[in-house]
């Protein structure tokens, strides 16, 4: 067992959910059970397996985090995720988010502006991917969750090892994902705004046409990158966005099913509930009653 996993266990986790820590933007997570394929949302972070391991699958090809890979997601991304875990062997992890501002201020100070260039917009990197836990990375890491244990260490001493975790991905094979993020005339960082734009107005009409021109790119350029990055076109992450909103509303706030389909932007309740079934492979209503029997 690696020493994350032990330190890890000695916090109260909740099973089957994140829990925050001490430090905000850290959260730490558990589950004692397996837990089949099925949609998920990451917002843009570093998510590291102590224990147990998780299957990713997107676009047709999927990849797998561990105790020796961690996870980066630079912009948020809908995929179908696998919890492989059980009572003996639970998974244990850790979720930081990616501050945008300390990304740019570490890539300022590294000096990495003509490396950044030379990427150009030749091989868009997906928006999500592990990359190889070494041995420095795992000392940050080892190092973060033990000053979790105190509050005055976790206000002290946190935020700098979440920085140096963040310089580390930089040096690791995600590290192009990263550079691209912050790239501001390049492809990536153009659909990424289109992505942000995509997360705050999804109830709202919102076409490709009008999306490239957000992008400033032309449509089909636009279309050609977004699947690039996020395997899915502008219409399909729009639409798994809109679910994954009115699941969390439904879910959360015990919304019915029509009026959490009008707060997300569908403007028919039966299509909404036929798209919510085949995404999530059962009806608003069943979903709930699964809920309140558990």
């Amino acid at each position: 067992m690696s020493t994350i996993a032990e330190l890890m266990k000695r916090f109260p986790l909740a099973d089957g959910g994140s829990s925050e820590s001490r430090l905000a933007g850290v959260r730490l997570f558990k589950s004692t059970h397996p837990i089949a394929r099925k949609p998920i949302v990451y917002d843009p972070g570093i998510c590291i397996i102590a224990q147990g391991h998780k299957i990713g699958y997107l676009g047709g090809q999927k990849f797998q985090y561990d105790a020796n890979h961690y996870l980066v997601t630079s912009v948020t991304m809908p995929f179908e995720c696998e919890t492989v875990a059980s009572a003996d062997d639970p998974l244990l992890g850790l979720y930081i988010d990616i501050d945008i501002a300390q990304l740019h201020d570490l890539i300022g100070r590294l000096g990495l502006q003509a490396e950044i260039g030379n990427f150009g917009d030749k091989e868009l990197p997906r928006g999500i991917g592990p990359a190889v836990l070494d041995a420095d990375m795992a000392d940050a890491i080892t190092r973060l969750v033990k000053c979790l244990q105190s509050e005055a260490e976790s206000q002290i001493l946190g935020p700098g090892l979440v920085r140096e975790i963040l310089y580390r991905a930089l040096g690791g094979t995600q590290a192009p994902v990263l550079y691209s993020l912050v790239m501001h005339g390049g492809t990536f960082s153009q659909v990424a705004r289109a992505l942000q734009i995509m997360q705050r107005d999804y109830a709202k009409k919102l076409d490709v046409d009008r999306l490239a021109n957000m992008a400033r790119m032309s449509t089909s350029a636009f279309h050609r990158a977004f699947k690039d990055i996020t395997s899915d076109s502008p219409i399909q992450y729009l639409k798994k966005v809109r679910l994954t909103k009115a699941r969390d509303l439904i879910v959360q706030k015990n919304m019915k099913a029509y009026i959490a389909a009008d707060k997300v932007g569908y403007e028919s309740s039966s299509q909404f509930s036929r798209e919510f079934k085949r995404y999530f492979g059962q009806s608003p209503a069943d979903m709930m009653r699964e809920l309140r029997a558990a």
